[in-house]
């Protein structure tokens, strides 16, 4: 790898850790940025993401659990959804062609930013009504599956699902650091097995992801909850417009 590209790489690992230790969705940039600027091939980006995504699911499960920002009982039922449905959609990813699966993601991402911008009024006593562990593990279950299709690491499913049910925004955003760590490990496991983690790459990647996470989980921390949840609207949407251009380009 040349020296430019070395820290290019890493200057997009630091940007994109920003986003992901501020709003949680951030990884959905990365394996565009890896296929199409640097013309990694899809697969090696998804693993290379899915790797650096471990350092980063550390850093924001250790701060945003400082804050008081994740809640555990909920969590615990999220991750055993998840994590063994990452190491499964890690093999079953290699043959799945990303495009339609991507504009449903995008659609659902977008309804949901829609729908925190037209309720703004989202407490933190919403979480309540997120008890049952069936239906935790179901969430769990689509997010390590849609997480290991896409290299995004969990936020890009489970930050907009609960934006959905109305649970405050760094809630939201740390059940998707929370969830990281475990959907990114099993994830790489698996891609281990199959031959397709290109560890310098993903070592640069994640060079840059725990610099950015770092800083991007504790600037999240500085505004309000009503501030981060008009925020994580607004990303939604965009990200969700971001997708869907991608999938038709």
């Amino acid at each position: 790898m040349e020296l430019f590209t070395f820290f290019l790489l890493g200057g997009f690992g630091v940007f994109v850790g920003v986003l992901i230790g501020c709003v949680g969705i951030g990884g959905v940039l990365l394996v565009p940025i890896l296929t199409y600027i640097f013309h990694i091939d899809i697969h090696i980006a998804i693993a290379a993401a899915m790797f650096s995504y471990m350092f980063s699911g550390v850093i924001g499960t250790l701060i945003y659990a400082k804050k008081g920002s994740i809640k555990w009982p909920q969590t615990i039922w999220l991750i055993i959804g998840a994590a063994p449905a990452a190491f499964v959609g890690a093999k079953v990813t290699l043959f799945i062609p990303g495009q339609y699966l991507e504009i449903l993601i995008a659609l659902f991402v977008i309804a949901a930013g829609i729908d925190a911008m037209r309720n703004q009024k989202s407490k933190e006593s919403n979480l309540k009504n997120i008890t049952n562990p069936y239906a935790l593990l179901s969430i769990g279950v689509v997010t390590g599956i849609g997480s290991a299709f896409t290299g995004t690491g969990g936020p890009l499913f489970i930050v907009p699902i609960m934006v959905y049910l109305k649970v405050a925004a760094h809630t939201a955003i740390g059940f998707g650091q929370a969830i990281q760590l475990p959907i990114a490990s099993l994830a790489t496991f698996g891609n281990f097995l199959y031959g397709s983690v290109d560890l310098i790459v993903g070592g640069v990647i994640a060079s840059g992801i725990i610099v950015g996470s770092t800083l991007g989980a504790k600037l999240a921390h500085l505004f309000s909850s009503a501030i981060m949840n008009r925020i994580l609207a607004l990303v939604l949407v965009i990200v969700g417009l971001v997708m869907i251009s991608r999938a038709f380009w």
